[in-house]
């Protein structure tokens, strides 16, 4: 066997390797998307969610394109504890915060979404309070958001990292330069990554909000398990953390729901 050979071979393997995958991940990630994104969450009374889910489906949706918004995805938490049996959590897009609100009004106004929700609640109000709302700006390191309906059976996770007072950037960074490659690595599919508007309604600017899916929630579990051993993270992780950790003390720092979409989501 012609050793030199060899050698040269599994080194020119291991470099186109790495060369495609990094070509991959710069063509992935190269446009920040401009649109902003609003994260609603709806919890409905007892036994409600299948009307307002029917509501969505035959209603809200084309309502929603008519009068400028765009529907990106649609879950259902999959764990009784992250309120299964009564929570949707959605996100649309705006073209802009200034178009956001002229959208909600002419959408609130519409005759055909009167007569939808009037008839959705002939027996019993659905929502049990108010929609949760948080507007979002798209990271510059975010693959487009966009539909994808046929990539198979997955479940959805959605990831919330709130960190110490001016450590938002500092996390934005460990993310852009290594986090993102090491969940390719480990399995992870990247849906989205936003942080909220600099809105003066906006609660808490210090949060990075993001969606994976995983295969199942027993793969998301051990894709996170086989990541957080991984030698180059833990690398990364210590370099980033010198002067102090980038997320709060669990469980206010770091919270995750898995989710199903629904049928009428564009992300499925």
């Amino acid at each position: 066997m012609n050793i030199q050979f060899t050698r040269r071979h599994w080194i020119g393997s291991v470099f186109a390797s790495a060369m495609c995958l990094a070509s991959h991940s710069d063509s992935a990630f190269a446009a920040t998307d401009e649109r902003v994104f609003e994260l609603r969450t709806y919890v409905t009374n007892e036994g409600k969610l299948p009307d307002l889910l029917n509501r969505f489906r035959n209603h809200t949706c084309h309502l929603f394109e008519k009068h400028g918004m765009e529907n990106v995805g649609y879950w259902v938490p999959i764990e009784a504890a992250d309120g299964a049996a009564n929570t949707l959590i959605y996100i649309i897009a705006h073209k802009s915060r200034a178009d956001a609100p002229k959208s909600w009004a002419a959408f609130s106004k519409d005759p055909d979404w009167q007569v939808a929700r009037q008839a959705s609640e002939f027996n019993g109000k659905i929502l049990a309070k108010p929609p949760g709302s948080i507007f979002l700006n798209a990271t510059d390191y975010s693959p487009l958001i966009q539909p994808s309906k046929d990539a198979g059976e997955r479940v959805f996770e959605l990831r919330t990292y709130t960190t110490p007072e001016g450590k938002l950037g500092a996390l934005n960074s460990r993310f852009r330069d290594h986090t993102l490659k090491l969940f390719i690595r480990h399995g992870m599919t990247h849906i989205g990554y936003w942080t909220p508007s600099q809105d003066k309604e906006q609660t808490d600017p210090r949060t990075l909000i993001y969606i994976l899916s995983h295969p199942s929630k027993e793969a998301g579990l051990k894709a996170f398990e086989t990541f957080r051993a991984d030698p180059d993270w833990l690398a990364a992780k210590a370099a980033s953390e010198n002067n102090g950790a980038l997320t709060l003390p669990q469980p206010e720092g770091v919270k995750s729901i898995y989710m199903k979409a629904t049928d009428f989501s564009p992300i499925r």
